[in-house]
């Protein structure tokens, strides 16, 4: 919703604006975790990585940057979050910044995103949404899962896609945020996604995978710091178009996600039901 809010304000974003406003971008993912020491830097990378949301969970909360761009012809459209996130509950919260508009001159409130098991709740939405207000999506009805609808995708998930890593290769050492990491690069199969995701992830990533399609493959980075922990991903999700007047054109979705201050209070209280907007939301 917020990535098919900015494409609409963003009238000369034509490629992008359309391909967002399809919400038509899916990914997902599967597999399980291994039995290795996540911080063993000789064990298998395949398994190493798919091992990294369960290596979040025992770590228990974090602080989170994270990045959308969408690109496609000659038009990119970069939107930014920054919150916290508690792994064991799978709360978070983040404050998403839509970039100007495409004049440069419109500029936008943060919108305020509460991360849930199964929902997404959102404030400043806008389009008739009253200021005291949180939109609620429930995220298994999107057709990506809510992987890059809301701008932002949520930090568990991006971790939880890295379960259904394959073709994984160790690129080599890489400096993120002034932390030593292992860099890794591979693909998440899609066919497996829902099976080996966890309860709190298994709806979002099965329509992902539903919606995506099963034969198709996100490639991923990820960067993993001695202790095993995820300190970085990138995922790039891509898809032809096909609201162009002349023909297909291809979009890609890169999402990174950046993570930080690990063991720091992630402290999300989500809406009660009387201030959630039972109306319809404009498109506008």
């Amino acid at each position: 919703m917020v990535v098919q809010q900015h494409a609409r304000q963003a009238a000369a974003a034509r490629a992008a604006a359309a391909a967002v406003a399809a919400a038509t971008v899916m990914a997902g993912a599967a597999g399980c975790g291994g039995g290795a020491e996540a911080g063993d830097r000789n064990g298998d990378p395949t398994r190493l990585v798919r091992q990294a949301a369960d290596r979040l969970v025992r770590e228990g909360s974090s602080q989170a940057r994270t990045s959308m761009e969408m690109a496609s012809g000659g038009t990119r459209v970069t939107i930014r979050g920054e919150g916290v996130y508690d792994y064991r509950k799978g709360l978070g919260e983040l404050k998403v910044q839509l970039p100007p508009d495409a004049a440069g001159t419109d500029e936008h409130r943060p919108i305020t995103e509460l991360l849930a098991p199964g929902a997404l709740f959102m404030k400043n939405r806008g389009a008739g949404v009253p200021a005291d207000k949180w939109v609620r999506v429930e995220t298994a009805s999107l057709t990506d899962g809510n992987l890059v609808t809301g701008g932002a995708t949520d930090p568990l998930a991006a971790a939880e896609l890295l379960r259904g890593a394959e073709d994984v290769t160790y690129v080599g050492e890489s400096d993120v945020a002034g932390v030593a990491t292992r860099h890794y690069r591979g693909t998440v199969d899609l066919a497996a996604a829902a099976k080996g995701a966890s309860a709190g992830s298994k709806g979002a990533l099965a329509a992902a995978a539903k919606g995506f399609g099963t034969s198709a493959s996100v490639p991923f980075d990820a960067y993993l710091d001695d202790d095993g922990l995820l300190r970085k991903v990138r995922h790039r999700f891509s898809f032809a178009n096909t609201q162009q007047k002349n023909g297909l054109r291809n979009t890609v979705v890169a999402s990174t996600t950046l993570l930080y201050g690990f063991g720091r209070p992630a402290v999300v209280r989500l809406p009660q039901k009387k201030d959630i907007y039972a109306g319809e939301v404009a498109e506008k």
